[in-house]
């Protein structure tokens, strides 16, 4: 996937979408170093809204490092196929085999603060993750676990649900609330 072409196709759906797209294509037509963690400023991620055929429900972890249900994913590591971090990310964090791009094309983006923490051992800064976000498929019934290095519960919840079982209100009200409405116009 070449992310550059992928971010220019894509439509944004408001205001957060289009400043946040500008700023990715910024960064990413500068030069910066982007796709590992070795810039200690910001770095590619990859997010998946994972939903059921049905697109009634949606698959989250409780993440244990910000003790709240969110969505899977995580940093690109090298990789410049965002879409295959994103199956990856989905398959090691619920233990889903067979996880399905609805589209290959992006779902969302988002550039989101981390605040400075510790993991494994390691105090990691404060950072920006530059996150672009695919709509996957999953079979509700496949079993799941968790990934207990990262996070200790993978549940299906309703859509309402899944908006409401996070405490994060940023993510609540302008992430989660925003996928649901974008999967709504589908």
């Amino acid at each position: 996937m070449d992310i550059i072409a992928a971010l220019e196709a894509f439509q944004p759906w408001n205001e957060q979408e289009t400043r946040d797209r500008a700023e990715l294509l910024r960064r990413l037509r500068s030069g910066e170093e982007l796709y590992g963690r070795e810039n200690p400023a910001a770095h590619l991620t990859a997010s998946a809204w994972v939903v059921t055929p049905d697109r009634s429900q949606v698959l989250l972890a409780y993440h244990n490092l910000y003790s709240s249900w969110a969505w899977l994913g995580g940093h690109a590591d090298g990789d410049r196929d965002l879409l295959a971090v994103a199956q990856r990310e989905v398959r090691e964090e619920s233990g889903l085999t067979a996880v399905t791009p609805v589209t290959a094309d992006i779902y969302s983006v988002e550039i989101l603060a981390v605040h400075g923490h510790e993991k494994r051992g390691v105090y990691i800064p404060s950072h920006l993750h530059l996150n672009v976000t695919f709509l996957l498929e999953a079979d509700p019934a496949a079993p799941l676990h968790c990934k207990p290095d990262e996070n200790s519960r993978v549940a299906w919840f309703s859509l309402d649900d899944a908006v409401s079982a996070s405490s994060e209100p940023w993510m609540q009200a302008r992430i989660y609330q925003k996928l649901n409405a974008k999967l709504q116009k589908l």
